[in-house]
């Protein structure tokens, strides 16, 4: 009987997984909890089939794996997992690269708006029984005045720029995976990064965590940026230096951050962040509707299915 190891999940069951892969005789064996990596090897050690969502899925934990031949991961980014270590034992790692795409760029669109239109200082003024404007008036912003600039512009990207044309704002956009062309016929200006962090009033991260994106907002790319930038990120807390986003916030040279993800993640309870009355935090819920998780869901248990049958494997991110 084929068997299926989940690391780790947030749903309330696997009875979406279960009433696909049950049906072709798979055992599921699952940790609820994200775990130290440790604690994932007796899980995988004999497991056919391997889903993780959040928990580390380092060089140890694969070189544990004795028979596995895919791990799906729940998501679009695979950065909890090594992919060199599962390229040099041959095991393919899948995503779902088309969920959540109108979710996140919803939430990003949220974002801006309560960012540069001020709703949650406002509203904490009035909630502590002051009923004036919450900030300086140069803090009320109008989206159609300001220039908007997009690190990364795949599905979701994209779908951001669609958004808010309609706004009438300019867009810029900084992505290498795309041409000069391609950029424009969304609508949007390419640019540098240089151009793009000196010229944004908003700049939103919309790009994986790699080698080069690891930290693209730091001390130095933050001092290229306007006074009062706004930044936004739905995309991977380790895009972001924490202490450089801290020690802008607290200067004022950043205006305003609203944060989807962390590094660390969940986010310490003593982080500075979250006694900033400027700072929008979110618990990595950009990407949820019960649409979405549904579907994907769903992609990953036909994933695996499709693994279990011997057919091809769709979206491998380590051919």
């Amino acid at each position: 009987m084929p068997q299926v190891a989940v690391t780790d999940y947030s749903f309330d069951s696997l009875n979406i997984e279960q009433s696909i892969l049950e049906p072709l005789g798979c055992t599921i064996t699952a940790l609820k909890e994200k775990r130290p990596a440790a604690e994932l090897v007796p899980l995988v050690s004999g497991a056919d089939h391997v889903i993780t969502q959040f928990a580390p899925v380092n060089s140890d934990v694969i070189a544990a794996m004795q028979k596995a031949k895919v791990i799906v991961r729940y998501g679009i980014g695979v950065d909890n997992v090594d992919l060199a270590a599962a390229r040099s034992r041959g095991i393919p790692v899948c995503n779902v690269p088309d969920y959540c795409i109108d979710e996140v760029a919803d939430q990003t669109l949220a974002f801006i708006l309560a960012s540069t239109r001020q709703v949650q200082t406002n509203s904490l003024c009035v909630r502590s029984g002051q009923w004036k404007l919450s900030v300086p008036l140069s803090g009320m912003k109008t989206l159609r005045d300001l220039t908007i600039g997009l690190i990364g512009c795949g599905r979701i990207g994209r779908e951001v720029v669609r958004r808010l044309l309609p706004f009438r704002c300019r867009v810029v956009v900084f992505d290498p995976a795309l041409s000069a062309e391609q950029v424009a016929e969304l609508g949007a200006t390419p640019v540098q990064p240089d151009q793009l962090f000196a010229e944004s009033d908003v700049v939103s991260l919309h790009c994986p965590s790699n080698a080069n994106t690891r930290r693209i907002i730091n001390h130095k790319s933050l001092q290229a940026m306007k006074r009062g930038v706004i930044l936004i990120n739905v995309a991977r807390g380790d895009l972001i230096d924490s202490q450089a986003m801290v020690d802008g916030l607290t200067s004022g040279h950043i205006g305003m951050a609203a944060l989807d993800v962390f590094d660390p993640e969940p986010i310490p309870t003593d982080s500075p962040l979250l006694k900033m009355d400027q700072v929008i935090v979110a618990s990595h819920v950009a990407s949820c509707s019960e649409k979405a998780v549904r579907k994907l869901r769903e992609t990953v248990a036909q994933i695996v299915a499709k693994s279990v049958r011997g057919e091809p494997l769709p979206n491998i991110v380590n051919p």
